[in-house]
């Protein structure tokens, strides 16, 4: 009997923040209807599966990451009865709605912080030991400081309470003690809620961070992960079609702990590859890519990845070598402003200069490598950033529909907007917009609809194994593949380069189909264009034995074959 293959294998995400998508009411606001409006959009780019950032209530001191009720909607987005509308008509369209949840803090206006914090509290008695408080700042030493930009400290002192409360991430945002069992059951009841009200997955907020030991960095503990298998065994037996996608930043060989023996997270973000894909574009040299592949591991059964290449936060370089996170702040970042924390705060399209060929080509390798691909909203059609906004919000700006008053977002003043549209020469709305991009053949847009598409044709490319390959005597130049899955193997070939690259299709067939114009290729010497890209799927067996200038070398057969 045939297992039976997750539908996230093969699924293709959309990222959005519905305060920016599209605005029902006049407010400035994005919110829940709008979103609704929108969903034959996002189904018409291909999308299976739309990950909401957070739209629980908050006071929105960390752009909702700060919770203040874990089992309601900000009023602002709506209500549940629109949350539950939503649901419905994205299902009648087969999208899937994954919504976000944040077990490991709250927001300090939360109600059970306040009444941990407060002994005079009427229910102080019942939630004292629900966050962790320390008589000393001096625990927990080794536990590095996140947002380094704003936090000079993990432990921040209450006055009320007289003594100091923990927080990896601001000072609005004390941490739950999951050493407290009412604690890790109220967590679970936040879960239920969420796949009661229709949710189709949950994507788990910072789970490195769960638990607290002395001598360690504080991170990827043990009890962390107890309690993770402890939340899967949970929706395994309530719901077991629902997904639990995690985002630990961590290296690859200490995410693959969040997979556990498939009974932990069923998808992680691969956050190190993102970085890398920027960094072999700029040398022109695939290696950094080589690199964090081979120090990744393979996945437990029914396992998968989740693959981006921007997203609402900054490009992190926490897993990169000091050395490499100035070259790329030096590289993609100049001016300083467009840093933050450990990063880079910039969208897709201003990262490699609005040029239309890079923006394809890292498109291609996000389609066709590992893992199911995460888009964000906004970069299918090129949008810019505002690094003059707060913290991350330049890269969370109204979604552009069209050229009219606020990019067809709202209908509100452009002062009571939530955030200013982009309004710069080369990214405001006049320019950059969805309804002059649907009209234009070759926009941007439709040229990522059609690489979505061609990819949801071939299950190989979330399914198959990754098999490296050689394209010419440059082969550093060329990031090429094999992708293979049953009966099926396709050859891919991206040129990093801003020159063109002569080689020899490393695959062994009579012929190929190139799977994005349908034509066919003969086997032979072949020129890739300047940033080109080419996805192959060879036909027949016999071999395209190397004889042309370019081959990569005497009697190579391809190296699937030796």
């Amino acid at each position: 009997m045939t297992q039976k293959i997750p539908w996230y294998k093969d699924a293709i995400f959309m990222e959005l923040n519905t305060r920016a998508f599209k605005d029902s009411n006049g407010d400035g606001w994005g919110d829940l209807p709008g979103l609704t409006s929108k969903l034959d959009y996002i189904k018409g780019l291909g999308v299976d599966a739309i990950w909401l950032l957070p739209i629980m209530p908050s006071p929105l001191r960390d752009d909702g990451y700060d919770v203040s009720d874990f089992c309601d909607i900000f009023p602002a987005y709506g209500t549940m009865n629109d949350f539950k509308t939503l649901m419905q008509e994205a299902h009648l369209r087969g999208l899937r709605i994954i919504v976000e949840i944040i077990p490991n803090h709250t927001s300090d206006q939360h109600p059970w912080f306040q009444a941990s914090r407060d002994p005079f509290h009427p229910e102080h008695a019942k939630y004292r030991d629900w966050y962790v408080w320390s008589d000393t700042d001096q625990k927990y030493k080794e536990a590095r400081i996140i947002f380094t930009d704003s936090e000079t400290s993990n432990w921040t002192f209450d006055e009320l309470r007289g003594q100091y409360f923990w927080h990896r991430f601001y000072s609005t945002q004390p941490d739950l003690n999951y050493d407290n069992p009412e604690v890790q059951q109220a967590m679970l009841d936040v879960v239920k809620f969420w796949i009661d009200a229709g949710a189709d997955g949950l994507r788990v907020d910072a789970p490195p961070y769960l638990f607290e030991r002395e001598g360690t960095n504080c991170e990827n503990l043990p009890e962390t992960h107890a309690y993770l298998k402890r939340m899967r065994k949970f929706v395994d037996d309530y719901s077991p079609e629902t997904l639990l996608l995690s985002e630990a930043n961590q290296w690859p060989e200490d995410v693959i702990e969040y997979f556990g023996n498939s009974d932990e997270m069923h998808m992680n973000f691969h956050f190190p590859l993102m970085p890398r894909l920027y960094m072999a574009l700029a040398k022109g040299d695939r290696t950094p890519i080589e690199q964090i592949l081979a120090r990744t591991p393979e996945l437990p059964e029914g396992c998968q990845w989740g693959t981006f290449l921007r997203c609402h936060d900054e490009l992190t370089l926490e897993m990169v070598t000091p050395e490499e996170r100035q070259w790329m702040w030096e590289t993609y970042a100049p001016d300083p402003k467009q840093r933050i924390n450990l990063g880079i705060r910039r969208r897709l399209a201003p990262l490699v200069d609005n040029d239309q060929r890079k923006i394809l080509l890292l498109h291609s390798m996000l389609l066709t490598m590992v893992g199911s691909p995460f888009l964000y909203y906004g970069d299918e059609i090129g949008m810019g950033d505002n690094v003059d906004l707060f913290d991350r919000n330049g890269l969370r700006t109204p979604m552009q529909w069209d050229a009219t008053l606020n990019a067809g977002f709202s209908d509100a003043p452009a002062d009571n907007l939530y955030a200013p549209v982009i309004s710069d020469p080369v990214f405001g709305c006049q320019k950059v917009n969805v309804v002059v991009q649907e009209n234009d053949p070759d926009s941007l847009l439709n040229k990522v609809r059609h690489l979505i598409a061609i990819r949801k044709q071939y299950p190989v490319f979330g399914r198959g194994d990754f098999v490296w390959k050689s394209f010419s005597f440059e082969t550093k130049a060329v990031v090429a593949y094999q992708r293979m899955w049953e009966d099926t193997r396709m050859v891919v070939l991206n040129n990093l380069r801003d020159t063109p690259v002569k080689g020899w299709i490393p695959e062994t067939a009579e012929k190929f189909i190139n799977l994005l114009t349908g034509e066919t290729i003969l086997p032979g010497d072949y020129t890739l264009p300047a940033y080109g890209y080419l996805w192959l799927q060879p036909v027949g067996e016999q071999p395209n034995i190397p004889s042309g200038p370019n081959a990569p070398r005497p009697g190579y057969l391809g190296s699937d074959k030796q």
